[in-house]
């Protein structure tokens, strides 16, 4: 008496064999390439949805790890001279990039040769990078590249996309913690986090577009970043969190050349002593 089996089991036969491992690799390739396409979907669109939420919005985020930064700084004249050249920059950006910010310096006494922007309106300058500045000039362009993040608003961009990653992961492979923890997470995680290599063109624009509203001329531009990359490899923190430098002096110097931008006279660098 031939067996039945129960409704809905599969039953294989010479008709209808098993799958085979093509098969299954081909199916899982499309599972893959669907996951992968709904991610950059949602990833373009989280990107597009960046420019219609307030500067508040950024600015409640940096709660989670501005007050981390200000237990390092150290409020002095140097800090002061800082803020100082940031309002110079600042001044000739958009009026529209301006309101309700409030950019400030804050200026941390470590030998750490690095500079970067957090949320909540802060770049964080180290004594080790003005230790390697030669010229105000160049300490204008990198403090104008960080203000490019904020205005192209790269923190939001790259919050929501590691949130959108972390809910994902938790979607395919289990519940990785609340909402709340991964939002708390991810911005911590931003704070130190590297931009894309577009980002950082893009805040490089900026920067060398303020610094020759400023000065009139762009000298000094790509002055940090080529010393910068002579010393490639050496383990700096910077070289860590930004482009190759050589690559970078390279599209500053054709950016340059493009805009028709003059090179002018350089101004020393007067930093007061703390």
């Amino acid at each position: 008496m031939p067996m039945e089996l129960p409704p809905g089991t599969a039953a294989y036969s010479e008709n209808s064999p098993p799958p085979n491992n093509r098969q299954l690799f081909i199916l899982l390739i499309l599972f893959l390439a669907g996951i992968g396409l709904a991610l950059g979907l949602a990833f373009w669109l989280t990107g597009a949805l960046v420019w219609f939420m307030p500067p508040g919005v950024e600015q409640q985020l940096g709660r989670v790890v501005v007050p981390i930064y200000e237990a390092q700084s150290e409020p002095s004249a140097t800090q002061d001279k800082l803020n100082q050249l940031l309002d110079r920059l600042e001044v000739h950006l958009p009026a529209d990039q301006r309101t309700e910010r409030d950019y400030q310096v804050l200026y941390i006494p470590e030998e750490t040769v690095n500079a970067l922007a957090i949320p909540g309106d802060r770049i964080i300058i180290y004594q080790g990078l003005l230790a390697e500045a030669e010229s105000e000039n160049e300490l204008m362009m990198v403090l104008g590249h960080e203000l490019g993040h904020f205005t192209n608003r790269d923190h939001l961009r790259g919050l929501s996309r590691q949130v959108l990653i972390s809910l994902s992961l938790s979607a395919l492979f289990g519940d990785f913690g609340s909402l709340g923890s991964i939002a708390t997470s991810s911005i911590a995680t931003l704070s130190n986090a590297q931009f894309s290599q577009r980002q950082e063109q893009q805040a490089d624009r900026v920067g060398l577009t303020l610094l020759n509203q400023t000065y009139g001329h762009v000298a000094g531009a790509t002055d940090f970043f080529r010393r910068l990359g002579e010393k490639e490899g050496t383990g700096l923190a910077i070289l860590a969190s930004h482009p190759p430098s050589p690559k970078r002096v390279r599209q500053l110097e054709a950016l340059i050349d493009r805009q028709g931008y003059s090179l002018g006279e350089k101004t020393p660098l007067s930093l007061p002593q703390s």
